[in-house]
Formats: structure tokens, sequence, C-alpha cells
């Protein structure tokens, strides 16, 4: 039997109602794929920022001072603590580098001040130790570190920070410092060797700040670089240290 007018007339009718409701049923499903894939994504990022500062803890963790570096041909000491300094001055002292650069001394500490708070063999200070004031942070002293080495034509460099602090040091210094081979000197303060961070509040505080700092300093990587006029290539875009 044939369908009536009215019949129809019925289904024509219903057909944008169904059609527009296979629409929204479509982008229903869409969205939740992309919610998805959005999660995912995040889950993804978070363990892998995760897994990255554990490697990041556990190389920090494990880095130990020298008992008896090789000599180099000079010393560079990032401000940053009284440990640091004693450090490396008594590396200058025992013959291990023929000058010192302390770098990123405060502006108004004066020659004098500084020496009085390092100690030692005042001569000593005063003929081998070189000062720069201008560097503000690791970046800084990456750039006046390098114009040093460069002037005085080094070709190792023993340098000396924190433990926590000398992987985004070396990474900021190797950029700039083509022609000097850079040997670390990590100065440990606490012992965080076998997870003894993870029972640290306060080290694990400077751990994750640390690297936070060092995932910017990576990324600071894919910024083009641009001469200066001392001739030394420095990235565009800066981020503090």
């Amino acid at each position: 039997m044939g369908m009536s007018a009215r019949d129809s007339t019925g289904m024509v009718g219903q057909m944008p109602v169904v059609a527009a409701g296979v629409r929204d049923h479509a982008t229903i499903s869409r969205l939740r794929l992309a919610l998805r894939a959005f999660a995912l994504s995040l889950l993804l990022a978070a363990s892998l920022f995760a897994g990255g500062f554990g490697w990041f803890a556990n190389k920090v963790s494990h880095l130990t001072t020298p008992a008896d570096p090789a000599k180099a041909d000079a010393i560079i000491v990032l401000t940053g603590g009284q440990s640091r300094l004693d450090a490396a001055m008594d590396l200058l002292a025992s013959g291990k580098g023929e000058r010192l650069l302390i770098s990123g001394v405060h502006p108004s500490a004066s020659r004098r001040q500084l020496q009085a708070a390092i100690g030692g063999d005042k001569r000593l200070f005063s003929c081998c130790v070189d000062i720069d004031r201008a560097a503000l942070d690791t970046i800084g002293n990456a750039e006046e570190s390098a114009k040093w080495v460069e002037n005085h034509a080094y070709g190792t460099v023993i340098l000396v920070t924190n433990n926590y602090h000398m992987p985004r040091s070396l990474l900021e210094m190797g950029r700039l410092l083509h022609g000097a081979k850079l040997e670390p000197y990590p100065v440990v303060n606490s012992n965080l060797d076998n997870g003894g961070w993870l029972t640290k509040p306060q080290a694990l505080r400077v751990l994750f700040t640390e690297y936070n700092k060092y995932l910017l300093a990576l990324v600071r990587g894919i910024v083009p670089l641009k001469p200066t006029p001392g001739g030394i290539s420095l990235a565009e875009t800066k981020v503090g240290g």
C-alpha cells in the first residue's frame, strides 16, 4: 500500500531534526576525543617533567668534589656562597690555576672587602684574582667569563660552583666557551646521595627551583644567536638565572 501524503509530509518534517541530532552527536564525540587527547598530553608532559626532575636530582646528588683535580690554566668561581669562594681560593693557592675570576660580585663590594671576607694570602689575592661585577645571573656569569677566558687565551678552566648549580652553569658556559675546556669542581654543602634530597624539604625546594631554571636554559638553546660587539654570540632572548 502506498504512503499517504500526510505520512510523507510527517517524515519529511522530521528529517531536519534527525540530521541535527546526528551532527550534535558527532560534535560531542569529537569534543570528547579532543579532551581525551588533551588529558593524555598533560599526563605525558607531567610524566616527562617528573621523570626529568628525578634524573636531575639524582645526577646532582651524585656529584662529588674532586679530591685532586688536574691543573688547569685558570679558575672561575660563580658567587653565591662562602664555600664556593673558599674552594676557589684553595685551588688557586695550591697552584691548580694561574688566575682566578670571581664572577658576579655585587657592585658595591670593594676589592678590599672581598679579600677580607675570603681571607687567605693577600699577596695571592692582589696578584692573581680578577673580579667581575657586571654579571647579575648565570647567563651574565657565562658572558663575562667567556670574555675573560678569550682575553687571556686560556685553554682549560676549572669551574667552581655548588653541585645543584653545576649542570646549568656548564650548559650556559659551554655555549660561549667554544675554545676552552671546562673542568667542573662542584662544591657539596649537603650530602644528598642515596635519595637524601627526598627527606630534606629545603634541598628538595632548591633542586626543584634549579631544575626549572635548567629547563629554561635548555629552551634558550633553541633561540637564534647573534654576534655582539665583543665577538661573543648571545641568545637574543634572556631568561633570568
